[in-house]
């Protein structure tokens, strides 16, 4: 398995070529944005290591970097809850992804049980302190 990307060239090919070049944090990190993928909602944001990236390229399964574990990371692993990969984007300078997937197994794709991470809305009345609201 390969873990290396090949470096980003200039301004032009970065965002307007056909390679995919990932540009990873201080931290080798690059942000993940997880959809669902029949209706586009939002399930989870996580990261994703060159080596993590690399498997998910080749397995077709989400596998990200956990920070707090500092170890990789096989979404629905224990769970059984895995992702399987439908379509992986990157933005113009491709230092964040957008990836659909679709999650297997009982339940959602969050720890907690839910479907999704983003189970609170945060709300703040005549500029009072912000609050968290469950979400419908």
């Amino acid at each position: 398995m390969t873990t290396s990307f090949p470096a980003p060239g200039d301004k032009t090919s970065l965002e307007e070529g056909l390679v995919f070049t990932p540009k990873f944090d201080r931290d080798g990190l690059i942000t993940v944005v997880t959809l669902g993928a029949e209706h586009g909602e939002v399930l989870m944001v996580a990261h994703m290591n060159a080596q993590s990236l690399a498997r998910t390229l080749e397995t077709g399964e989400a596998w990200y970097w956990s920070r707090s574990r500092q170890a990789l990371w096989r979404k629905g692993e224990t769970s059984g809850q895995l992702q399987r990969v439908v379509e992986l984007r990157t933005d113009c300078d491709q230092d964040a992804l957008v990836m659909r997937v679709e999650v297997g197994g009982d339940g959602g794709c969050c720890h907690t049980g839910r479907h999704s991470c983003f189970y609170r809305v945060v709300q703040s009345e005549d500029g009072g302190p912000a609050r968290l609201v469950m979400a419908e």
